[in-house]
Formats: structure tokens, sequence, C-alpha cells
């Protein structure tokens, strides 16, 4: 006797009952359990190399540095790409690796890339300075708090927030917590060039002088019989005013330091960066949370610290919260829930409708169970519940109530036959548990080119696959284990067989599928043409990498000339400060000068920090705000001269920033940078598109000192001693430092700021040789000037420059593109040999995130038709089955094309699922005829009796998986996925019923036979 699992459940009451109790609270517990996030994480697998050559141009750095580095990173085998942005004497290189690189081999070749540097340093120009690495590039800050400070120094108000950073870092859940708008502390000596020349004084002697007075060198000790005593010598400089008033003497001249300087006690001038809180200089704390830890939990802890923090701080210190993740996660995750509980209603009433309230509230009771065992196997595997899994779950409950629909059904079918209550409840195993566990698997199978894509907006989707299949897969084992259980429970011991009569709905449905019958050939003729008719129409749908995010913040890339000074970029900064506390759209705002935000999300596109540019994150109260507020700063950034300011919504995937973009490279910067101009030239001419730039071009002017190398020997100076003077001149020079504690204070030799503001400085610089004497620079050196390029970025070692675009209407980047693409391509053709263009941007983020789909879906199909062949065994069978599949496109553009909704990655996603679930109605019509065939029937009565009679199941599951769609076919991210697959399944629904009867017949050679009246199932 064979096994059956539902007679054996109905055996074992008490056990089964027992199982079911402990599935809920299991279920339950893990729910609570479960972590929270507003979108998945998936691993930003980019590296940064920092390499410096001081002194160097552009182009040197790019050719003794970069392309060393470069050259080396490509031994790589995980290797995607290296992109580089080199400035003068320093270089950035970014270290990319296949979407395919295993999570777990990420951090050991971070370390192979250290470990290659060291190889290649010994290759590099002795000047070379050495390598800096961040690996932690995509790390998240999800809480940050900006502290201002008024009647208190940058000094003061740092050790107050580096206390708090350290009660933060107690937390049992914290993570990185980093500082980020602090100013080191210098003490600056500004010389007077002419003081110096006055007195006959050499700059680098009087430095020399000062450094060998502070400097920390051992006195000796001196050992007696009975003790040791430590022998120490005074002079040290204790203070910015000591140092000033310090006696010094140069050859024959005795003077104090402040007789030909001003020694003056600040910060670092310029800085490298700063930040600002509406407007006030503010110092950042960025919180981030542990690997593993709950958000909710976390932001419940620091919120109760920073509270007590609030509490403590002094009158004049104000702390404003700027980032809160687990508010936006509570919110976000509460607004899917929702959905959820919306879409759990319409299953409910669906089944309520369709089979009554006994049958109705079985179906309804397998809801919860599916769901609490799918929360409990959730948390084993550590998914997470957010944007991704939770859609998940909603698109899962419209095909979860399937299996068990049939079940019930096929039970009240057998309870009006006569069937006792137990073998009803067990049937649904011998009879239709096979086929329901095929097109189960088969569904699964339609989302296996989410679980397989190795891309990062795969990475990024991967929870799609992993919860519709543990929640389908459970689906099945609650049908055939627990509903035949909860059917004895609750469904009457025995149902008389009424013949009812069928209704108009029905009777018109049988008429008309009968008709497609007999026409078969028409039938299949007029499907196929929908079909090829609506391919055709698939190039009016507008195509969609990923949506922008229904966020409420606005972000501001601002940039200026690449040779802009970091005063000229703050100046532009406080206007837009200045113009933002104007703009009641703006709660309040956070202001970046040199540096990006930091991640706070991690979809947030980091632009390369430099002088010449600045962000700022506008936080608005609604989307309404954000655009109004969006549509204000594009006007106001009109007026601002050599400044673009583009207004930017946060991204939902990965970020790619503007989004229409063409990579153009060649082997010559100037060259290039001449070609890339007309390039941006035949973008500029889609009137869709605005803020058209290139992220490098423009050369910067250069002040060459031309020396006479023979004059100089002759004096016995070097270029060195030149190079040298002029550093400390222009940028300053760190002679010491003062000891403060644990702080180490530079002291930084500079020159006076008349000097160092302009060339007039030269006219009067003068250095010392050998001897001792001071010669005045302009005896052996002249002023010429020319230009050179402030930076230079590559990609694969060759420059390229990217021409970049924003969107001007509504239209999306790949339609642009596609328009565009005959011009562009035109141009590459005119280009010299070696210079090629490439699409960038949100169009190529797109293909390549496509590849892997593309890659994985003969796997896909390889696993469908495998399962089919195993249910169906027979190729003609196998055939008519696999023919439905790809019909559900003509729904898809059916409900893409009038709503307007783009086809974006995840309704590609949509696309494939819609497959399998097309398949898994065929594969049950087809096995109900195939068994009315054996029990007898006609073929042609078997094709119309199990249509007719499959149809009412298939419509039912069909509304419960559409309908359940309408709570998400609202929101941004899913709402094309959601049209795409409304529309697949009600179109594939129909054409199941009518197109795989009439394909059946043609397949079969199937005559047509007297249609009888209509039966009961």
């Amino acid at each position: 006797m064979k096994f059956n699992l539902s007679d054996w459940a109905l055996r074992h009451k008490s056990w089964v009952w027992y199982l079911i109790l402990v599935s809920v609270i299991a279920g339950a517990i893990s729910y609570t359990r479960l972590g929270r996030e507003e979108d998945p994480a998936f691993m930003i697998k980019t590296m940064i190399v920092q390499a410096a050559l001081p002194g160097a141009t552009a182009e040197e750095t790019a050719t003794q540095v970069t392309d060393r580095i470069e050259k080396k990173l490509q031994e790589l085998s995980s290797l995607l790409h290296t992109r580089s942005v080199t400035y003068p004497g320093l270089t950035l290189v970014y270290v990319d690796l296949r979407d395919d690189t295993p999570k777990e081999d990420v951090a050991p070749t971070w370390t192979r890339v250290r470990q290659m540097m060291g190889d290649i340093q010994g290759e590099m120009p002795s000047e070379f300075a050495g390598f800096g690495f961040t690996d932690d590039f995509g790390d998240v800050y999800g809480n940050i708090y900006a502290f201002t400070a008024d009647g208190f120094t940058p000094r003061e108000l740092e050790d107050r927030v580096e206390a708090i950073r350290s009660q933060v870092l107690a937390l049992p859940d914290a993570g990185k917590v980093d500082l980020i708008g602090t100013q080191a502390q210098v003490v600056h000596i500004e010389f007077s060039s002419r003081k110096l020349a006055a007195l006959g004084l050499d700059q680098a002697a009087v430095l020399d002088s000062l450094a060998k007075q502070n400097a920390i060198v051992p006195s000796g000790m001196v050992r007696t019989s009975v003790e040791q005593i430590l022998v120490r010598v005074t002079g040290q400089f204790s203070s910015p005013e000591a140092l000033a008033d310090t006696n010094l003497r140069v050859g024959d001249t005795y003077f104090a330091l402040s007789d030909v300087a001003e020694v003056r006690s600040g910060y670092e001038d310029p800085p490298s960066s700063a930040v600002r809180h509406n407007g006030k200089a503010a110092i950042s704390l960025l919180v981030g949370m542990r690997s593993g830890g709950n958000i909710l939990d976390f932001g419940t802890q620091l919120e109760a610290l920073m509270e007590e923090v609030s509490a403590s701080l002094p009158v004049g210190i104000e702390l404003h919260k700027v980032s809160d993740q687990p508010k936006v996660v509570e919110e976000s995750v509460s607004h899917f829930l929702r959905a959820l509980v919306e879409a759990v209603v319409i299953v409910l009433a669906v089944s309520f409708v369709s089979l009554g309230v006994r049958a109705g509230l079985v179906v309804t009771m397998t809801i919860p169970l599916v769901l609490a065992l799918t929360f409990v196997v959730m948390e084993l595997m550590g998914i997470t519940l957010q944007r991704i899994s939770l859609g998940a779950l909603i698109i899962a409950l419209g095909l979860l109530v399937d299996d068990a629909m049939i079940a019930i059904e096929t039970m009240i079918a057998r309870l009006e036959a006569g069937d006792d209550i137990k073998k009803a409840a067990s049937y649904a195993w011998t009879s239709i548990a096979f086929p329901m566990l095929s097109g189960t698997l088969v569904t699964v199978a339609g989302f296996i080119p989410i679980g397989f894509n190795a891309s990062k907006a795969g990475e990024y989707t991967i929870s799609l696959f992993y919860v519709i299949a543990i929640s389908l897969v459970l689906s099945w084992i609650v049908a055939v284990l627990f509903s035949p259980l909860l059917g004895s429970a609750f469904l009457p011991s025995k149902m008389a067989h009424h013949e009812v009569k069928p209704g108009r709905m029905r009777l018109a449905f049988r008429r008309v599928l009968a008709g497609a019958m007999r026409a078969k050939w028409l039938t299949i003729g007029v499907t196929v043409l929908a079909f090829a008719l609506s391919v055709f129409s698939m190039r009016f749908v507008e195509q969609q990498f990923f949506p922008t995010s229904d966020r409420p913040e606005l972000i501001l890339d601002v940039t200026l000339r690449q040779n802009a000074a970091f005063q000229g970029t703050d100046a532009v900064m406080a206007k837009l400060d200045a113009f933002l506390a104007t703009r009641e759209e703006a709660s309040y705002w956070s202001t970046y000068v040199g540096r990006s935000a930091p991640r706070f999300v991690l979809a947030l596109d980091v632009p390369a920090p430099g002088p010449h540019m600045g962000q700022i994150v506008v936080m608005t109260p609604d989307l309404a705000a954000r655009d109004a507020l969006k549509a204000a700063v594009e006007d106001f950034s009109r007026g601002l001269t050599g400044v673009e300011v583009f207004a930017k919504y946060l991204e939902l995937g990965p970020p790619v920033g503007k989004p229409v973009q063409f990579r153009i490279s060649g082997p010559d910067p100037q060259v290039l940078r001449d070609h890339a101009r007309d390039l941006a030239a035949v973008v500029s001419g889609d009137e869709r598109l605005k803020a058209v730039s290139l992220d490098w071009s423009e050369p910067a002017r250069v002040a060459r000192v031309v020396l006479d190398q023979d004059k100089l020997r002759q004096l016995g100076l070097t270029q060195t001693d030149v190079a040298k003077a002029l550093y400390a001149l222009y940028d300053g020079a760190t002679v010491t430092e003062l000891r403060d504690g644990r702080m180490l204070i530079d002291v930084v030799a500079r020159g006076a700021e008349d000097d160092r503001g302009s060339l007039s400085g030269l006219q009067s610089l003068q250095l010392g040789n050998a001897s001792g004497m001071a010669i005045p620079l302009q005896s052996f050196a002249t002023i010429e000037w020319t230009v050179e390029q402030p930076q230079i970025q590559t990609r694969d070692r060759m420059p390229t420059i990217t021409v970049k675009a924003a969107i001007a209407t509504k239209a999306q980047p790949a339609t642009i593109v596609t328009d565009l693409e005959p011009k562009v391509q035109a141009f590459a053709e005119t280009l010299p040999a070696g210079y090629k263009v490439v699409m960038g941007g949100a169009v190529a983020e797109s293909a390549d995130s496509q590849a892997p789909i593309v890659a994985v879906v003969p796997v896909m199909l390889l696993v469908m038709l495998t399962l089919v062949m195993a249910q169906v065994q027979s190729f003609r069978l196998m055939f008519v089955v696999l023919a439905v599949a790809p019909l559900g496109l003509i729904g898809v553009v059916a409900a893409l094309l009038p709503s307007g909704a783009p086809l974006g990655f995840v309704a590609i996603l949509g696309v494939l699922a819609l497959i399998g679930i097309l398949i898994r109605n065929s594969i049950i019509l087809v096995n109900e005829i195939e068994v009315l065939i054996q029990e007898g029937a006609s073929r042609w009565q078997a094709v119309l009796t199990a249509s007719d009679s499959r149809a009412r199941p298939i419509l039912l599951t069909a509304a419960a998986a559409s309908l359940a769609l309408i709570p998400i076919s609202r929101q941004v991210f899913w709402g094309p996925m959601a049209y795409a697959m409304m529309g697949g399944i009600i179109a594939g629904t129909l054409i199941t019923l009518i197109f795989a009867p009439a394909l059946y017949c043609a397949v079969y050679r199937v005559k047509p036979e007297p249609v009888p009246e209509p039966v009961q199932p």
C-alpha cells in the first residue's frame, strides 16, 4: 500500500494539531526576532587605493604612480575594472571587483591588494610618499547627529563630541562610530618675506633653528650606587606665546621670532573639508550598527543615550538629529505590513466569496500557518524584513493559497460524490498532490534568475527568490498535511450532491470554449497574432533600471571648476545655505564642503572628494515639498556662474548618479578633451536632457618658475632648495609640534597672507646657500604662465571622460539613450584610432544586471522542462504545457502601456516568474485531461470537461494572485512589477483556459463531438 501523507495526518490528529500550534507559536516568535531594514543590504565590492607623489604634476603622477598601480591590479583574477582620479601629487584608484565574487572572498582580496602594493613600492620614484587604503567604502551610518556650538572653540566642541562617541561605542550593538567636520588645531608661523629680506635672513635657517630647539632628544642618565637619576634639558615650546617670544640667532643676527613672523594659534587653513548644519559650523557623529544587530533595538538604545546626552550638554552646544535610520525602517516596515494585511484581507475575501464560509475558513487558516513557517525559515536563513522580502510575501500570498484551494475543492467534490470525510480528505494526495507539487516547483523555478543573479541588483533582490520559494514549498506541505485535518474538522462529514443548473457565465464560457476547440486553428492563429503584436508593442514600453526612492530627502551635488579653491567652494555652499534658510520646504539640511555626505543609506552615490565640490542633504516634510524644492533650487542655481548644482533624489538599488552617461576614452588627454566636448554637444542636442557636464576637462593655470641652472650652481643652490622654499611660502611646511596632553599640534611655517595670496611674494623671497648668504629668487629665476590638467581620470589604465546628463522630462533613460544611439555611433565613427565611446549610467548598469539573468535563463528552462516532463512524461503534452508560458507577455504589454508603468529590473523578474505561474496552471489542466481519459472519456470530452471543471479554481487562484498585488501596485518600487504580473496572470489564465484546449486538440488531432450539458465537477 502506497504511503499517503494526508491519510497519515488524519490518523495522527493530535500530533498534527500539536505541529500546527507549535508552527504558529514559533512563527510569532520568529517574527518578533526578525531583523528590520528599509532596504536589503548588498556589498559594495570597491576598495580605494590612495598614493602620493608630492610635487608632481597630474600627468607625472598618472604616469609614474597611477599606471603602475592599475597595471599591477590587473593581475587580480576577480577584478572587474579599475577607475582612477589623479590630482597633482595624489591619486585615488578605485578597485571594483566582479559582481560574482563571493562575499567571503572580498576581505582576502583586499589583503591581497595591500600585498600587491607592497610589491611595487620599490618601483616607485624615490619621492614617492606611500600608500593609503580604504576598504570600508560601503559602510553605512544609519544614525547621524550634528553638534553645533555657540561660545565654544572647535577644539572644545570636538572634545565634547569625542566623549559622547566613547559612550556610543559602549552600546552592545554599536558598530563603527566616526566624527567628521573636526578641524585640526594648528599653530601658524606667518613669515614676512620683506622683513626676512630686510634682515638678510634665510627662512629655512630660521625654521631649522626652531625645530632643533623643540626636538625631544634623550639627555642621558646619572647612575649612582643607589639610584638612577634622569637628566632633562629645558627649552621645548609649551605654547604659541612661548614660540613667538623665542630669541634666535642666524649667522651673526640676533632676533626674536615675532620680529620676522606673526605666530597665531588656529586651525587647518584652508581645511580639507567642512560640515555645517542649517548653515552653522558643526561636527557630525556618525553611528553604525554592528553586523547582525537589530536596527530597531539599537535605535531604542541609542535614542535613550542621546536623550541623556542632550540633557547634560552645556548651554551653547546643541544636538541635532540628522539621520534616524531606525525610525525610517520602522515606518517602512509598518507601511509594508499594512500592505501585507490588505493583501491578506483581499485573499480571504476571494476565498470566502468563492468557496463559501466553511471552505473559505479552512483556506483562510492555511495563510497564517504558511506565513508563520515562512518566518521561522527566514530567521534561520538570516533574511530580514525589508522592502524586498515583504514585497515577496505579498506576491506569494496570492500564490500560496492556490494549493489549499485545490485541496479543499477536491475534498468537497469527493464529499459530494458520497465519500466519507476521511476518504475525501486523503483523496487529494492520491489525485492531485504531485501535479500540485510539480506546479509549485515550476512556479519556484520561474524565480531562479533572481536567486542565481550575481549582479549587484541581483544581490539586492535575492530575498525575493528565497521568500517566494520558501512560502510556496511550505504552502504545498500545508495543503497536503494540515489542510486535510482542518477540512475534516470544519467541513461537514457528508455533503449531498446538488445538481445545480449552471449559471449564465459558465454556460457562456462553455460555449466559447467549445467554439475555440472547434475552430482550433483560428484560435491558435489569433493567439499567435496577439503575441506577435505584444512583442512589437514592447518597443513602446518605457525601460527602466530602478526607480527613484520615495524618501523625502533631496540631494544637491555642487561642482565648481576643478581648480577651484576651497574658499570659493565654501562661499558657494554658503549662498545655498542662505537660500535654503528662506524655503519652508526645507525642514533642515546638512552641508558638506570638500567631501560628500556620509553614506547614510547604502544606495547613496558618493563622488570623489576635492576642494572643488560639495554636497547638501535636505530633509523635506513630504514628497510634494521635495519636488517643489528641487524646482526652486534649479531656478536659483541658474544665477550661480561657473557652478553646477545638480538636485537629485535618492535611488533604489545600486546608485548611478546622472542617469544618461557616455564614456569616451583615448590615449592623449588633450585630444580626448576636445572630442569629449564634441560628444557633449551631441548629447546636448536632445531637448529631454539637461545639466550636461564632463567629469573632467578644463585645464588650470600654472605659474612656472624657470630656473637658470648655471646660476644656481654658482650660488650653491639646487632645484630642491627652491621648491622647498616656495612650498613653505605658499602651502606651509611643518616645522615641529606643540604637545598639549594627548594632542599633538602642528607648527606650520608659511608666508604672510599678502605674500601667499599672490605671486608678489616671489619678488622678495630669499634663499640661503651653504655659506649662509641670502640670495633673492629674482636673481636666478623668471616666471612664465602655462596650463596643465588639474585632474586626470582613467578607466582600466585608459584616460576616460564621462559625459553625464540629467533628464528634464518624464522620459526614461533607456528611451533617450536608444534615440541618441545612432547619433553617438555616427560620432564614434569619426574618432581617430584608439578612441572609443561606450555607454554608461543607468542603461549600462541595467544591462550589466540583466546579463546574469540571461545567463541563468537556460538553467531555469532546463529545470522547468525536467519538472514538466517528469509530470506529464510525453513530448506532446510538454509542448502543450510550455506553449502557454510566453503568452503572458500579451497581458504584460496590455497592462504596462495604458498605465505608463516602465519595464524595470524588478518588473522583468516578475515577467520571468509569470512563466512558472502559467505553466503551473497548464500542468494541473493537462493532468485533469489525462485522468478523465484514463477513466474512459473521449479526448474531446476529456478536454472540454477538464477545461470546464478547472476553470473555476484556476480563475479563483488567478483572482487571488492578481488582486493580492493591488496593495503594492501603488508603490514606486513594486508598481511596475505589480502591473506586469496582474496583466500577465489575467491574460495568461484566459489563454490557459481557451488556447491550451485548442492547442491540445490540434496536437492530438481531436475531432469535435456534440457538446453535452455541463456537469458539476
